[in-house]
């Protein structure tokens, strides 16, 4: 048990970064950077007791900011798509970078991933605390939107991760964490072996660039079951537009939620007999298999990533809810809290 603070590298332009150990009693400890509130490293016991990293991240700063992907990162203001990098709110349009496609991801080149966080840790409380303020129209946003993201590592295996704003306009908010997981250990290789329960009756098709269309598909028939626990590698070369579109499973599945936190989803690695449940309280979750996970992206203990090397389970509004009334709105009107908790359960079986 214990929490300790080393250094993490240094960005190019002279910012320093810090990275945060906490362990607890069963001998699982996270890390944590102030380099985008990034989750660097989860070391879980498997069913043998041995010790494995699973998450995917990288050895220091300088590569978080050189590489691509998103590693472990906290997305802000707004994780996913925003269809044509654009939206209005009150008749006001609001203009976004377009890095992909014609259309906004993660909110763009500068997003909270790439900033360094103000932190204060909690050592009684098995936490850390990264919060920033992020100025009015920064990435193109209105308002000035005081942010904060609190990882906390319990007795019970759990890394607690809650996020809280308040904006003095209105805006969008819609916080995630990126996180890739690997139960068998993050330099193990494809998760397509790992089985996936997702409680899910219907996820946002898209289009070709991967917007949604509107539609809430049903998943009765599809690819895109996972009511019922089933390997992820079982269809996702199933001859499906919705796959071929995403170039595997990176889709939004529409939850039902409930106004608290509960479980929506159960990983578990056949070697290992890792498991990993999720719990929230958000409206839909990006299921996403690392499908453009690139060669080079180095990471730590010098291992190169493989395509489909880790699953993301990213909690949050619906991608482009933004543009579909028949989304539920992501946006936080002025003065409100933005209040959200998503956990990630870890045990072995």
């Amino acid at each position: 048990m214990g929490m300790k603070v080393s250094d993490f590298g240094r960005l190019s332009d002279g910012r320093e970064a810090k990275l945060v150990t906490i362990a607890n009693k069963n001998g699982m400890s996270i890390e944590v950077t102030n380099y985008g509130a990034t989750l660097v490293g989860a070391v879980v016991p498997d069913k043998n007791g041995r010790h494995d990293d699973v998450v995917l991240g990288y050895a220091d700063v300088t590569d978080y900011a050189k590489n691509g992907g998103f590693l472990g990162a906290c997305i802000g203001r707004s994780g996913n798509r925003i269809g044509g990098a654009a939206f209005e709110i009150n008749g006001v349009t609001y203009h976004l970078d377009q890095n992909e496609n014609k259309n906004n991801l993660h909110s763009g080149n500068n997003g909270y991933d790439s900033q360094i966080w103000d932190m204060k840790t909690d050592e009684a409380a098995s936490s850390v605390t990264f919060s920033r303020l992020s100025p009015d129209m920064e990435q193109g946003y209105p308002g000035n939107f005081e942010v904060s993201v609190t990882y906390t590592l319990t007795d019970d295996n759990e890394i607690k991760i809650h996020y809280e704003g308040k904006s003095d306009k209105d805006t969008i908010a819609n916080m995630t964490n990126h996180s890739y997981f690997n139960l068998e250990g993050h330099d193990n290789g494809s998760i397509l072996d790992h089985t996936l329960q997702l409680d899910a009756d219907g996820f946002t098709e898209i289009d070709a660039e991967a917007i949604p269309t509107g539609v809430i598909g049903s998943v009765e028939g599809t690819p895109f079951d996972f009511r019922t626990a089933k390997r992820i590698g079982q269809d996702i070369e199933k001859d499906n537009e919705q796959l071929k579109m995403g170039g595997g499973y990176d889709h939004n599945f529409a939850l039902k939620p409930d106004g608290t936190v509960k479980k929506i989803a159960e990983v578990k690695a056949p070697v290992s007999g890792r498991k990993m449940e999720v719990f929230t309280d958000c409206v839909g979750v990006q299921f996403y298999t690392g499908n453009f996970i690139e060669n080079s992206w180095i990471g730590k203990d010098g291992k190169a990533y493989q395509k489909r090397g880790g699953l993301c389970l990213e909690t949050q509004f619906f991608p482009d809810a933004i543009h579909h009334e028949n989304f539920v709105s992501p946006i936080l009107k002025a003065g409100d809290i933005y209040s959200t908790t998503t956990i990630y359960k870890f045990s072995a079986e």
